[in-house]
């Protein structure tokens, strides 16, 4: 249990310098944040979740039936599930940004405190979805059926829209809160009148928290289809998270041309719902972590490189 407690805290200890470095060091003054820093910083959080998975592989101490070598690949598989899940919260992150004219100068501001928020969230996802599984055993097959019924929906809905109008959270705030017409540089609050108001870059932070509050109720549940350690789920959740923003930087000018990503993050939700149920209604696994990965991967190559192929045959 010291052992455990250990790796908790050592671990929120390096997520809270990070973000620190973050945001009062690297990113103390606003900018338009540009391609080559986005690739870069990709870059540095992906070694990074490597290192730490190496970290797990020598160091780390797994539930008893479980080896460090499963757990190290536990991880590296529910990273790259949460990745490639995140690649849908960008395409909603462009809609929101575009539809409010957020300046590119605030964009990051936004996204930080957005994925802040979300950290906080996750984790109250997780132990609530694996106290749950361990109290009623039963609720596996709604977390699969679940995500099964969410690839589905995604294989067959239509292009994504934005409708702040509709979101409750939005809603509730302006009965109690006026919002300015314009933006007034990168404050989310500001003195009128003697009076506190909002302004239009608050309502954007609670449309992206909103947002990864629902991609939340998807990732988590696909995740815990891996495994049940709170601990790897949560770190590989969290290493996700924290390159969303630079992820979204390198990618938010180029979504659109991945035209078949969304049938592929379907079918991984699709392939990881139906792990969740087989794997827990047979005693042997059918499908195992190491198939999970190499399926996972294959498809969302598979979507990218059609997107790409389709998109070069439409333009020849």
């Amino acid at each position: 249990m010291e052992s455990k407690a250990l790796y908790w805290i050592l671990f929120n200890v390096f997520v809270l310098l990070m973000l620190a470095l973050d945001l009062g060091v690297f990113n103390r003054k606003a900018h338009e944040v540009k391609i080559k820093e986005a690739l870069i910083w990709s870059g540095v959080w992906i070694m990074l979740a490597l290192a730490f998975n190496l970290v797990l592989y020598y160091f780390y101490a797994p539930p008893e039936g479980v080896t460090r070598a499963e757990s190290a690949l536990q991880f590296l598989t529910g990273y790259v599930i949460e990745k490639s899940l995140s690649v849908d919260n960008i395409f909603v992150f462009v809609l929101i940004f575009t539809y409010f004219k957020v300046p590119a100068i605030y964009q990051h501001k936004v996204l930080f405190w957005g994925i802040l928020g979300a950290l906080i969230m996750r984790a109250i996802f997780i132990f609530a979805g694996v106290a749950l599984i361990n109290q009623f055993a039963w609720i596996i097959y709604v977390f699969g059926g679940f995500l099964v019924f969410t690839g589905i929906k995604l294989l067959i809905q239509k292009d994504k829209e934005v409708h702040p109008e509709k979101n409750p959270l939005i809603r509730l705030f302006k009965r109690f809160f006026r919002v300015t017409e314009s933006y007034e540089g990168g404050k989310f609050f500001t003195m009128q009148n003697s009076r506190r108001v909002a302004t239009p870059l608050f309502i954007v932070l609670i449309m992206i928290e909103t947002t990864d509050l629902i991609f939340a109720v998807d990732s988590i549940p696909a995740i815990l289809a891996v495994t049940q350690d709170p601990f790897i789920v949560y770190s590989s959740n969290v290493f996700a998270i924290l390159g969303l923003r630079s992820l979204y930087f390198a990618l938010a000018g180029l979504v659109k041309l991945f035209k078949y990503l969304q049938y592929g993050l379907a079918a991984i939700l699709i392939l990881v719902g139906a792990k969740m149920i087989l794997n827990h209604y047979y005693t042997a696994k059918i499908i195992s972590t190491e198939l999970s990965l190499i399926l996972i991967v294959s498809i969302l190559a598979a979507s990218v490189i059609v997107s790409l192929f389709k998109r070069d045959l439409n333009s020849a």
